[in-house]
């Protein structure tokens, strides 16, 4: 059957069909969240949920999905439509591929799957969703730690096959994921929740296409990439022509490698917008280098929340941006670079589009948020059954300081927006016990308005000895407030034992402790908005009745005010 054209379909049909399309990739994310065993998947909600057109194309994501887990699983698309025919493409196959090289990914432990939608014998799309598993195997539990130099030490590489062929499990590739993976159990648990979502959404877009035909559906999905790049080209228009730059540093690679750089230069021109990664650091040696579907995401987040925030995520927004990056570079590795920690990079490559583009959006702007995805992993065996372990997690921090508002506390950002996991939770699942958990005085930017705050977890073993991999940024460079805001404060790890604390490499792996020792976990904060000199009477006064900040600190940085 023949698409009908665009124009065919009126504003109002193409609304509720694009709300239903967005009903059914909900409707999947949920499916994994209820369905999956790890509680990265089920209570930090790492996952997300997409469909895609026959020709790859982004046409719905889920409304909580990830940021970053746009890069892969268009680069699952790419990889899938590039290896396998039409007609090796059937009713019933399910694909899954998580390497960054050869099957599109972002890291290894973000592992995708792909499943063919069919009406009436021709292909209308694929239903997609990716998970987060807490380990895919490699050198080090949860597959997150520093340290490592290559991607073949990060885990198992999985390029695009098949674990289903025409609805029968490829028993043989399911038995080698699971092989080469620390809590197989789990892991099995998670591939099945995924699954039963490809599953469920392709059940859900059959039954949209009994109330639309295969022909209206496809038109549908031409027209909303068509409004949404109408839209987006529109928002570009109101940025001021002109060339805008930028550049930030990483703190480090874990592996000797300091201060990396990471530049951009923004030329907007009319409705044509274009960024240019040159002046970017050279790919390093540690796990922190970003391939260039990651690089992507970051500008596509950034071009969306600073210009049109409720504009869908679709291929119409990705075909407005033009992005081009030095190749073998931190931001666009080559193979077999290692890239687990990808994500802290990725928010430094946010920082650094919103440094660039406040100079045109000031009231879009924002502070520096923390600026990283502290990971803290888990490894041992479990004293009350004898089996192994693994909790993984990365902590949320502070927000920056905005135009009009305050920075947010201890919470996910950017590029990254999972859930920080309950202390009930950690305590029920693992033999783990959660010391303190709250916000970190005085780490909050000074600003008009300040940055939001960051976090300390403190986790202690019970009755065993566990194995502690974690990796963060900003522990060294502070995150930077905006138009005289002042700096955030940095992050850091600790062990805390009978002598006192003992400060950790803001990458460390392979750290034994034992029920004497604790963790400490303490996540950046992030800078302020706008001269402190600024800020509201009332601000300072609910700044000390609410005990997040000294009085030393609002005397540093408000002077009088503070006392007021």
């Amino acid at each position: 059957m023949s698409a009908k054209p665009a124009a065919a379909i009126d504003p109002i049909t193409l609304e509720i069909l694009f709300n239903g399309l967005r009903s059914i990739t909900d409707e999947t994310y949920i499916a994994i969240t209820k369905a999956a065993y790890s509680t990265n998947i089920k209570e930090r909600r790492d996952h997300s949920t997409c469909l895609m057109d026959p020709q790859g194309r982004l046409i719905v994501q889920a409304e909580n999905s990830l940021p970053v887990h746009l890069a892969s699983m268009l680069g699952l698309m790419h990889k899938l439509l590039e290896k396998f025919p039409a007609d090796e493409i059937h009713e019933g196959d399910i694909f899954v591929a998580n390497d960054p090289y050869a099957g599109g990914g972002t890291h290894l432990p973000d592992v995708n799957l792909a499943m063919p939608v069919f009406v009436d014998g021709r292909l209308l799309g694929f239903m997609c969703n990716l998970a987060h598993h807490a380990d895919i195997g490699g050198m080090s539990p949860g597959s997150m730690a520093g340290g490592m130099t290559e991607i073949y030490q990060e885990g198992l590489r999985i390029p695009v096959v098949k674990l289903f062929s025409r609805g029968e499990l490829v028993r043989d590739v399911f038995d080698l994921l699971l092989l080469n993976v620390r809590v197989p159990e789990e892991r099995r648990g998670d591939y099945y929740a995924q699954v039963a979502a490809c599953k469920l959404g392709v059940r859900r877009l059959l039954e949209l296409a009994e109330r639309y035909d295969a022909g209206t559906l496809a038109a549908g999905f031409a027209a909303i990439m068509d409004r949404t790049e109408a839209r987006i080209r529109a928002a570009i228009g109101g940025i001021p022509d002109g060339s805008y730059s930028f550049r930030d540093v990483l703190d480090n690679d874990g592996m000797g490698a300091e201060d990396i750089a990471i530049a951009v230069r923004v030329d907007v021109a009319g409705d044509r917008i274009s960024f240019d990664f040159d002046g970017s650091g050279a790919q390093v040696r540690g796990n922190v280098n970003v391939t260039l579907n990651a690089t992507q995401s970051a500008v596509y987040y950034v071009l969306k929340g600073m210009l049109d925030p409720e504009i869908p995520n679709n291929d119409g927004l990705i075909r407005a941006v033009d992005i081009t990056a030095p190749p073998d570079s931190i931001v666009n590795a080559g193979f077999p670079a290692a890239v687990a920690g990808r994500a802290n990079t990725a928010q430094r490559i946010i920082d650094v589009l919103i440094g660039a583009l406040a100079q045109a959006l000031p009231e879009q702007a924002v502070g520096a948020a923390n600026g990283a995805n502290v990971t803290a992993v888990f490894f041992g065996a479990d004293p009350r059954t004898g089996r192994d372990y693994v909790y993984l997690e990365t902590l949320g921090g502070g927000f920056g300081g905005r135009a009009h508002k305050d920075g947010k506390d201890g919470v996910q950002v950017h590029i990254t927006n999972t859930s920080n996991l309950p202390v009930e939770a950690i305590e029920m699942e693992y033999p783990l016990l959660v010391e303190s958990y709250g916000l970190i005085e005085d780490s909050g930017g000074p600003g008009r308005h300040r940055g939001g705050m960051g976090l300390r977890r403190v986790v202690r073993p019970v009755g065993h000895e566990t194995v502690f991999n974690g990796m963060g940024e900003r522990f060294r460079h502070r995150p930077w407030g905006i138009f005289g805001g002042g700096d955030g404060a940095t992050g850091r790890f600790l062990l805390r034992g009978p002598a006192g604390d003992e400060a950790l490499a803001d990458k460390p792996a392979g750290i034994v402790i034992g029920p004497d020792t604790a963790v400490v976990v303490e996540t950046p904060g992030a800078g302020g908005y706008g001269p402190p000199a600024d800020r509201d009477s009332a601000a300072l006064a609910e700044d000390r009745a609410s005990g997040k900040f000294s009085d030393a600190y609002l005397r540093r940085h408000y002077g009088d005010a503070a006392d007021d």
